[in-house]
């Protein structure tokens, strides 16, 4: 079988993921298969973004990620518009872009399907300021109450579960108008999303269900608001349970822009990472980059 990617870089994100021997298992999958890959270590935020920008510049047919959501969303910010795909390799807490496209989630199965599958997923991206980002931004999270890397680090999956009761303890509401492809909203919110894809990744191996009907490939965004109430807790609660009416208080609009502004301002996540504070204006960029999926 011809290899589809004979040139490939690998970023990875030294912060993520268990104890695994990384490159031993890597080397075990690409080294007998003929590939000529190397790696690039990341040591702060922007730098796989600029690997990334590297390799394209020195022809590799393909750049892959060892990390969690955010390591992939710089990735992906680093090849937009290169042509030049790009493949995950699952190291993160919840790993919602894998669940998203069917990637294994163990490291060697990942490796091979680089491998064995010529299968490749054409997704949309969103750009919210000079940033742009695969999964969601979302507010209504301050940062203090966020699950933290280093919280991420210690407890693992269990962080987000803990950052999800804190939050819930003591969210107040906020005035919320959002301009939906020139269309003006205004009302009560807890939470606002802008999704791009639906998946949120899975918690303690269990594979959350995806939020809503939104698609990662038709070129619109969609925009959930989760307003005031014990009505809308449930549903949201009971959506991630896979039970009961998710759209039970809940507000959902999908669009090719969408700006939001919220009063007081509050801070802004993009694919699990601090972005800033509204308002912020998002815009869907369709077919953006490819991804590796599998055969």
């Amino acid at each position: 079988m011809e290899l589809a990617y004979k040139k490939i870089l690998v970023i990875i994100n030294p912060a993520s993921g268990g104890d695994e021997p990384i490159l031993n298992t890597l080397n075990d999958v690409f080294h007998p298969a003929g590939v000529e890959w190397d790696i690039r270590i990341t040591h702060k935020f922007g730098d796989a973004t600029n690997l990334a920008k590297e390799a394209v510049a020195k022809g590799v047919d393909l750049v892959a990620g060892y990390g969690g959501d955010g390591t992939q969303m710089e990735i992906a910010n680093g090849l937009l518009g290169s042509g030049i795909p790009m493949a995950i390799l699952p190291g993160g807490t919840g790993n919602a872009m894998a669940h998203e496209l069917n990637v294994p989630l163990n490291l060697k199965r990942a490796a091979e399907m680089i491998i064995s599958s010529s299968n490749r997923r054409l997704i949309d991206l969103a750009r919210i300021g000079d940033r742009v980002f695969m999964l969601r931004a979302y507010s209504g999270v301050s940062a203090q109450d966020a699950a933290s890397r280093e919280k991420k680090n210690q407890y693992g999956q269990l962080a987000y579960i803990q950052a999800s009761l804190k939050i819930l303890t003591h969210i107040s509401p906020t005035r919320f108008r959002a301009m939906v492809d020139g269309e003006v909203n205004e009302g009560e919110a807890l939470i606002c999303f802008i999704l791009n894809a639906g998946s949120i990744g899975g918690v303690l191996g269990y594979n959350l269900p995806p939020i809503g009907n939104v698609s990662i490939s038709d070129g619109y965004l969609d925009l959930f608001v989760v307003t005031r109430g014990i009505q809308p807790l449930v549903a949201l609660s009971s959506h991630l349970s896979n039970i009961g009416d998710f759209h039970t208080g809940i507000y959902h609009w999908r669009a090719k822009e969408i700006t939001l502004e919220i009063e007081p301002p509050q801070d802004v996540w993009i694919d699990g990472e601090i972005y800033g504070q509204t308002p912020v204006t998002t815009i869907a960029i369709p077919r953006a980059i490819e991804i590796v999926v599998p055969a």
